[in-house]
């Protein structure tokens, strides 16, 4: 169906397809079945209708609006990470200051949860949308912004450039950190990656390319493992690393996470922390500067991440319309500690 088509689509359409009333529809779609004493059969008979003549929960909240909810919707992968938490936290306080308050909800790194989460807040009536995306799966998030519902992706983002996106300068972080390594005499540098799909993963191997292309080194896929950004990957992927390519004197762990498994593996095989191996990090939680040894780290300000992103989202909320820049890059900064060592 074209997108002019499912912009005509109405509620009473939706009603008709299903064979119910209006008002049940409007009930099924909203997630107050149960509250109506709606059958099970008839709210999914409803939701099958809505699919198939494309008509979004976003469209239902137009609908039903008469007066602004003062609600945003925040889909985050991982709550319980100190990144995304101080990243909720932001714009909690980014959008409290403004009047309005915030569903904050938790993907668990699922893409099938995160649309669901996604569908869930359009049914609250939510004027907009913050969301650090799963994987590479944008179809839902485009559709939202072909219905205009006000939308910022963080953290996170795709290739589409007309998808309004605050994230950090991944690239030139991690070219600071190959370059603190390169400076200090490493030439054997173990790679602890996230999610490989991920922008944030992409683009910091991105970054860890050209520092070495421009030190006249080859970019040695052998010397990557981790497939998270969570402690469990750091850990295998450093015990891997170090235990295959014993010759490596140094690591750059892609998030703190990934550091703390590090550390745990390198203890485990006997290489102290920085005498017999160094160790940078991408980002800069509190706790790396009271290691046994303070983590030289690439700092992302996650205070300008969660506030840039909640004030895109209210100006566009406030004016109906995009911004005509899209995409932003909030800069990063190197922490030098005490991880590192010099050789050579």
């Amino acid at each position: 169906m074209s997108k002019s088509t499912s912009k005509s689509i109405t509620l009473k359409e939706v009603a008709e397809a299903a064979g119910v009333s209006v008002s049940t529809a409007s009930r099924a779609l909203s997630g107050k079945a149960e509250a109506y004493r709606i059958s099970s059969a008839t709210e999914q008979s409803v939701r099958d209708a809505a699919k198939r003549l494309q008509f979004s929960p976003s469209l239902l909240a137009r609908s039903l609006r008469s007066q602004q909810t003062k609600l945003l919707g925040v889909v985050l992968p991982n709550v319980a990470n100190p990144f995304f938490a101080a990243i909720a936290r932001e714009i909690t306080l980014s959008a409290e200051a403004d009047g309005y308050s915030v569903l904050l909800t938790d993907s668990q790194e699922n893409s099938e949860t995160e649309a669901r989460l996604v569908e869930q807040l359009q049914a609250r009536q939510i004027e907009g949308l913050v969301v650090c995306p799963v994987g590479m799966e944008e179809a839902h998030l485009c559709q939202l912004a072909r219905q205009k519902l006000p939308l910022v992706l963080i953290d996170r983002g795709f290739d589409n450039r007309e998808l309004v996106t605050v994230t950090s300068d991944h690239q030139s972080g991690a070219r600071a950190a190959m370059n603190e390594l390169l400076e200090a005499g490493h030439r054997t540098i173990g790679i602890l990656q996230g999610m490989p799909e991920t922008l944030p993963n992409r683009e910091r191997l991105s970054g860890v390319k050209e520092s070495l292309e421009s030190c006249g080194l080859d970019f040695d896929f052998s010397l990557i493992a981790g497939h998270h950004f969570d402690e469990a990957s750091g850990y295998h992927a450093a015990l891997h690393l170090l235990s295959t390519r014993p010759e490596i004197t140094a690591l750059f762990a892609f998030s703190n996470q990934n550091a703390l498994g590090a550390l745990r593996a390198a203890s485990e095989l006997g290489r102290a922390i920085p005498d017999d191996l160094s160790l940078i990090a991408f980002d800069d939680f509190p706790f790396a500067a009271y290691l046994a040894a303070p983590l030289t780290s690439v700092s992302q300000d996650v205070s300008q991440l969660g506030q840039v992103a909640a004030r895109l989202l209210l100006e566009q909320i406030r004016s109906s319309v995009p911004p005509q820049q899209k995409q932003y890059r909030i800069p990063v900064q190197l922490i030098r500690r005490s991880s590192i060592t010099k050789i050579g």
